[in-house]
């Protein structure tokens, strides 16, 4: 208990609270931008942290997170640009709802649940970190071959439309990621000679194509027969969220377990979090085919789910030293500078700075729930500006955001691509959302695939032979069987 005060008093210091308020208001405006990640607010942060203390470092690092996480569903409920890939997950219910004059509605859901998936997780990385990471570290390249099939193949059953098109769309995604270093073999793959495309497509420049530019083009072509969006009814940010958490308790627990124990795998993240309990959600629901429509039901699920997952990242990262993301990676390299060793030691040697950061993640979620109504409020004004006004304006930022991922005019280029892409596709009725989950999960497909087969000397067999493999392989194929199999009972009985 004196451990637990030590850490209270370390953190609610002056400086540490200024801390995490202003990185707060970092991350909101970081994650808010279309193209701008998580990953880059923790990233910036960085050259900042070398002058303070452990505490407050990590601190700005913790909250900057997991406001960016939530901020991505700003722009992808108010414009359909989602600021993360995960947004992406539920990024057609959030904009549908927007249009029918329920902007606030989705994105108090959002603000809500992932502030209580974020608490759920901080409560579990408190109680349970050694357990989840000792399942954690069970996984090898064969049971992640299988999760992130698993993800792949709920991209497609939860695409708006027939199961068809979300196929194209996720192979449209698994192909842009074969473009670059061939794996293992180090051959160029579909470059023409391009040195930048050795790299690969990187994801950022092509889902602001995807989904910013494509809607610019659209707002261009559909002009006179494109729907105005209804006016927000005064619906409230916070008035329907009890209704909401009465109405889908269990959705709620689910997404936020769920997040947290895709989190803790070292790899995972809060990207394939999103899309699994999206799918699970429409799967399990009683009015699945609401989804896709403006459905709030999803927005709850996959919320949770999302900062479910950053607080269960941690978990492998301060039990045992191993990142769970992008973001952890960054933080054990700041803990390293800081002269502090993640790893099972830290609990003995400085708990009180273990106890800080669960106390943090817990401040973190809750000063979201203000912070979140401010940006919400602020970012509403943006549907009255004139779409004539609104455009050229995000296709300037869409040009600055893809320029300043590597400060090259081939991002920009390859924005331009994937923006006359994402038009054809929806002029088609082909979802966007799987092409980027195609992209961002099919280097650590093939990665995983081919380090399996080599361990394996060839023999698929052994992607069976492990417990947890198993078990994932198989529920993965009764994922792509019940469908066909409900389908032909459907049929016959109508027969």
């Amino acid at each position: 208990m004196s451990v637990f005060a030590e850490a209270l008093g370390l953190v609610f210091q002056p400086f540490v609270l200024l801390v995490i308020l202003g990185s707060a208001a970092f991350g909101m405006f970081v994650g808010a931008i279309p193209g701008l990640t998580a990953t880059m607010a923790t990233a910036l942060l960085v050259p900042i942290t070398f002058f303070m203390d452990p505490v407050p470092a990590i601190a700005a690092i913790v909250t900057a997170t997991a406001m960016a996480i939530f901020a991505g569903d700003i722009p992808g409920a108010l414009l359909r640009m989602p600021g993360t890939p995960a947004s992406a997950a539920y990024v057609e219910d959030a904009y549908a709802m927007t249009r029918a004059g329920r902007s606030e509605e989705a994105l108090g859901a959002a603000l809500v649940f992932s502030a209580i998936g974020g608490i759920f997780g901080t409560i579990v990385l408190m109680t349970l970190s050694p357990v989840l990471a000792e399942v954690a570290l069970k996984f090898s390249s064969f049971e992640y071959f299988w999760l992130v099939v698993l993800g792949l193949s709920c991209a497609i059953f939860v695409s708006p439309g027939s199961v068809a098109r979300g196929l194209i769309a996720l192979l449209i995604g698994l192909f842009a990621a074969t473009v670059g270093i061939e794996n293992p073999a180090g051959q160029p793959r579909y470059t023409f000679g391009s040195v930048e495309l050795l790299a690969g497509v990187q994801f950022i420049p092509a889902m602001i194509g995807l989904f910013a530019v494509s809607e610019v083009l659209r707002s261009l072509v559909d002009a006179t027969r494109r729907p105005a969006i209804v006016p927000d009814r005064g619906s409230g940010i916070f008035r329907r969220q009890w209704a909401n958490l009465r109405a889908y308790p269990w959705q709620t627990l689910r997404g936020s377990a769920l997040g947290t124990a895709i989190g803790a795998l070292p790899g995972a993240g809060a990207d394939i979090a999103a899309w699994i309990s999206y799918a699970v959600s429409k799967r399990f629901s009683r009015e699945p085919r609401k989804f896709g429509t403006g459905h709030v039901e999803g927005l709850v699920e996959a919320g949770a789910s999302n900062n479910g997952a950053v607080s269960g990242a941690w978990i492998p990262a301060l039990v045992f030293g191993i990142p769970g993301d992008s973001i952890t990676a960054i933080v054990i390299g700041v803990l390293y500078i800081k002269g502090i060793n993640p790893g099972p030691t830290v609990f003995i040697n400085d708990p009180q700075l273990i106890y800080a950061v669960f106390v943090v993640f817990l401040l973190a979620n809750v000063i979201m729930l203000p912070l979140g109504w401010v940006a919400i409020k602020a970012a509403g004004t943006i549907l009255a500006i004139p779409r004539n006004v609104l455009m050229p304006i995000i296709l300037m930022f869409c040009i600055v955001g893809a320029f300043a991922i590597n400060n090259s005019v081939f991002g920009v280029g390859v924005m331009l691509v994937f923006g006359v892409l994402g038009f054809l596709m929806d002029e088609n009725d082909i979802p966007i959302a799987p092409a980027i989950l195609g992209l961002v999960l099919g280097p650590m497909l093939e990665r995983n695939f081919i380090t399996s087969m080599i361990k394996a000397d060839g023999s698929f067999l052994a992607f069976f032979e492990r417990p947890i493999a198993a078990g994932l392989g198989l529920f993965t194929f009764a994922v792509w069987c019940i469908p066909a199999v409900a389908w032909a009972i459907r049929r016959r009985r109508d027969a």
